[in-house]
């Protein structure tokens, strides 16, 4: 079952693809995201607005996202629960 996660302004990622979800304020995190940039694997889905949270897939790619970390983790919580409860 693929369990999808919204990560802001109706974008959605597979949240079994999910490694971590980290502010974009530390100096590693933004060389991250630099390495992404030049490899051609981040994603924007911050349409224009202040990077709040930094999404790292399985896959290398990287997904920038307009909303906290924390809600984006709540949100991943919240379907986690609902998916045992079926």
């Amino acid at each position: 079952m693929v369990n999808l996660v919204n990560i802001g302004f109706g974008n959605i990622v597979s949240a079994n693809r999910i490694i971590s979800i980290v502010s974009p304020e530390s100096a590693p995190i933004k060389r991250v995201i630099q390495d992404a940039r030049d490899r051609g694997s981040l994603i924007d889905a911050t349409y224009g607005r202040r990077t709040r949270a930094v999404v790292i897939m399985d896959s290398g790619h990287v997904i920038l996202s307009a909303v906290q970390p924390e809600t984006v983790a709540h949100r991943l919580m919240d379907k986690e629960e609902s998916s045992e409860e079926v």
